[in-house]
């Protein structure tokens, strides 16, 4: 029934179309055909340029596509790079921190030790002119000594020993004393014992 139908429609639409046709002047006809063939190249003009422009724009967003992926990356490296420069950052001001801890401590070091330079180096102006001073007379009193008792000392014994040799007219007695076993008096009597008597 309904395909019935539509046959009969198709009959009528090509009765209409054929007494169109009949109806019209060739002249008409041909004039169409014409305004049709120009409609239909320049319907084919039009889809050529807009293929073209769609063309364009797939390659230009394809260009955009990769240009952003290339910066994507390009961002990666560079947040990289500043990664590794902020970490290299912390470690410089680490050890740079180390190093004025070291240089603080260094230089309170030479400090010290240019303070310990000048005590020692007061000390030493001390000992020299104490030296000056003292040495001489202290070797003076020890050439009387020597003059009166003809006795000549070692120094480099023990404090309670009393150690020397007495150079006598005739001959030279070595004395050998230990003062913690005798008494002050008799320690005095045997060395006054070397002295001669004679003037």
């Amino acid at each position: 029934m309904v395909q019935g139908h539509k046959f009969q429609d198709l009959e009528e639409t090509g009765a209409a179309l054929v007494a169109y046709i009949n109806s019209s002047q060739p002249e008409k006809l041909m004039e169409v055909k014409s305004d049709n063939l120009a409609i239909f190249d320049q319907h084919v003009e039009t889809k050529k340029f807009v293929t073209q422009i769609l063309k364009g724009v797939a390659e230009i967003e394809e260009s955009a596509s990769q240009r952003l992926l290339d910066l994507e990356e390009e961002k990666k490296h560079r947040e990289h790079e500043l990664e590794s420069l902020e970490e290299q950052l912390r470690q410089c001001t680490a050890k740079s921190q180390i190093t004025d801890s070291e240089l603080q401590f260094l230089q309170g070091e030479l400090e010290r030790l240019r303070n310990s330079e000048h005590e020692l180096q007061t000390l030493q102006n001390e000992v020299d002119e104490d030296t000056t001073e003292v040495i001489p007379s202290a070797v003076y009193v020890a050439q009387v000594y020597y003059l009166i008792t003809r006795i000549k000392w070692e120094y480099d014994t023990q404090p309670s020993i009393l150690k020397g040799v007495h150079y006598g007219a005739d001959l030279a007695t070595p004395i050998n004393i230990d003062t913690s076993l005798r008494s002050r008096s008799d320690v005095s009597d045997q060395l006054w014992d070397f002295v001669s008597s004679e003037w």
